[in-house]
């Protein structure tokens, strides 16, 4: 059984959506990731940095905040942290947060919502591999909470995907 969300964890969560706006107003994709330890320290937050012309497809949200973070705290901070996303992290993401050494995962857009708000989009084709699927082949526990908050974190996508 999944844990229960906290308010705190809505709050950043909410974040993590206006964040996801923010991208798309830029013309990037509409996700939104920030990291945030156990003293409610914002250690990394990222918008999307992909999207064309010129996009790099690694540059998802969270992945962008997780390369952050690592880089400026240590392992050791990294582990009493929660990594907030406005939408299940990928395979690729959840890797970096598998690797970072962050305890938490907290999302709002499953994928499978997300995929049927873009469809058979080609700029972001589904790899249907939850993040706990990934976590769990992994030699220690991440706590994953989520979906939550799903028809407001749709919002930023509305509109994108044509």
């Amino acid at each position: 059984m999944d844990a229960i969300p906290t308010e705190r964890d809505l709050h950043y969560l909410r974040r993590a959506i206006a964040l996801a706006s923010e991208a798309k107003a830029a013309g990037k994709h509409p996700f939104g990731a920030l990291i945030v330890d156990d003293a409610d320290e914002i250690l990394a937050a990222a918008g999307n940095a992909f999207g064309w012309p010129g996009g790099d497809a690694t540059g998802h949200a969270e992945l962008i905040a997780v390369r952050e973070a690592s880089r400026r705290f240590p392992p050791q901070r990294l582990a009493q942290a929660t990594l907030y996303s406005s939408a299940e992290p990928c395979a690729m993401c959840a890797g970096a947060v598998y690797w970072s050494g962050i305890e938490r995962v907290v999302y709002a857009l499953s994928e499978s919502r997300l995929l049927s708000l873009t469809g058979s989009h080609p700029e972001n084709p589904t790899l249907a591999l939850p993040c706990r699927e990934v976590f769990a082949r992994g030699q220690r526990r991440i706590l994953v909470i989520g979906p939550l908050l799903e028809d407001e974190a749709a919002l930023p996508h509305l509109g994108f995907w044509r």
